[in-house]
């Protein structure tokens, strides 16, 4: 099953249902005015959005129209609990190397794992707004599980079992800030602005066989203005699935349905699979003798990423993304306010 969320004007949006090829959609007013409150009535809910979604599939559904991803804000705009773990501690062991340091043990053992902004997430076609080039600002492709309701000290099978929904998603990192955080011995907060959200969020069951072990088995193709900077495979070389994850995080507390649980950026062991963020790539210059030569993003940098089936076809819809400066943004909107006035 595919789910969208449509921008009506409101914080929540309008929950819809995509057909498989993404090309028509649904309401589903008639069965759960937004995401949230599917996931809150899942057993109930669930069936009914995937009877919709076969009407869809087979041409049955009558007040389909047109699917425009650039109409859609994230699946679930807002969520109640956002945390992203390193899922590929290759991403991690890179930059230890860069630096000359030793990973610290236990690094595969369990997953390191942040806490970040679940106010706002952004939409497929949102601008990244920011202030300064100078942050650091970077890019980081990767997926996120979105969890029906997990009991304090749940196992990984039980993990497993509520995960509803995937979604592919952009973690901005602000790598300057980052660093700046860290070494005053404090978390990542001003480091980890909005986190990006493809326009479709999907069941593990569209994925089929490459869904395995808690693992979305398939290439995740990064594009940086025009130019196809990686298509590292998701499920390869991956410590921690997204069951260990959940598991890992809830170890302490329940989580409440509509947790979104990050996997953070892919990262395989051969280079020559390309990158999905940045610093790896400044990593790898590092390491090969010399300095990092690779701007992190500037203003007007795009960045699209996109996961495509074993059919060749999207499964997710692509985030395409433009990174903006925040003064840039607040002229546009006063010129817009003072037309409208006129």
């Amino acid at each position: 099953m595919k789910l969208a969320t449509l921008n009506d004007g409101t914080r929540d949006g309008q929950l819809v249902v995509v057909a498989r090829d993404l090309k028509t959609a649904h309401l589903a007013d008639g069965i759960a005015p937004t995401l949230q409150a599917a996931l809150d009535d899942w057993a109930f809910i669930g069936p009914q959005l995937d009877g919709l979604y076969q009407q869809l599939n087979q041409e049955r559904a009558k007040r389909s129209f047109d699917f425009d991803p650039k109409a859609c804000m994230a699946p679930l705009p807002r969520a109640y609990q956002w945390a992203s773990g390193v899922a590929h501690v290759q991403h991690l062991e890179l930059q230890y190397k860069a630096r000359g340091e030793t990973p610290p043990e236990g690094l595969r053992e369990q997953p390191l794992m942040q806490q970040g902004s679940a106010d706002q997430l952004l939409g497929p076609h949102d601008e990244l707004v920011l202030a300064h080039e100078a942050w650091g600002i970077d890019f980081e492709a990767g997926l996120a599980a979105v969890t029906g309701d997990v009991a304090m000290g749940a196992t990984v099978d039980q993990a497993h079992g509520q995960i509803r929904l995937l979604m592919l998603v952009n973690q901005t990192m602000l790598r300057n800030l980052a660093a700046d955080e860290l070494v005053r011995g404090g978390g990542l907060v001003q480091a980890r602005p909005a986190i990006t959200c493809a326009p479709v969020a999907i069941t593990p069951d569209e994925l089929d066989d490459a869904w395995k072990g808690g693992k979305v088995c398939l290439p995740l193709r990064s594009t940086l203005n025009g130019k196809l900077v990686g298509q590292p495979n998701a499920g390869l070389d991956k410590t921690f699935n997204f069951p260990q994850l959940i598991a890992h995080l809830g170890r302490t507390r329940a989580l409440r349905s509509g947790s979104v649980v990050g996997a953070g950026p892919v990262s395989n062991k051969e280079a020559k699979r390309g990158y999905s963020c940045i610093a790896d790539k400044r990593c790898l210059e590092t390491l090969a003798g010399g300095a990092a030569v690779t701007p992190y993003l500037r203003f007007d940098d795009s960045v699209r990423i996109e996961m495509l089936g074993a059919d060749g076809k999207s499964l997710f819809g692509a985030i395409e993304q433009v990174l903006k400066p925040v003064l840039s943004a607040k002229a546009r909107a006063a010129a817009q306010a003072e037309a409208l006035a006129a």
